[in-house]
């Protein structure tokens, strides 16, 4: 392939990108935040997110699957505790269970 030919593509694939966000933001005004649809919406996303997030503990792939079950889980448990104890401030749960991961990997490798 020619370089041309990859700024082109680089170029058509932003375009379209940006083509779905002034849709967005387009239509944005006509939604309703509380309506039945963006509810439906909203629970549909949350369930792909914990759907992929199960998967990554239960069926890894890569370097997590060297961890073994419990660690995975171990790390969960961290991040909901760091969590809930933090006032329920997302960031650092997230950092509480990727550092505990982090430490049971150097630990047993």
């Amino acid at each position: 392939m020619s370089t041309t030919l990859l700024w082109v593509l680089v170029l058509l694939c932003g375009l379209a990108t940006f083509f779905w966000r002034f849709l967005g933001v387009a239509f944005a005004r006509r939604i309703d935040p509380s309506g039945a649809v963006f509810e439906w919406v909203n629970c549909v996303s949350y369930a792909m997110v914990a759907g992929l997030v199960f998967r990554m503990i239960v069926l890894p792939v890569n370097d997590l699957a060297t961890l073994p079950l419990w660690a995975r889980l171990a790390g969960v448990g961290i991040a909901f505790a760091t969590y809930f104890a933090a006032r329920r401030t997302l960031l650092p749960g997230v950092v509480a269970g990727s550092g505990s991961v982090a430490f049971f990997a150097w630990w047993l490798g």
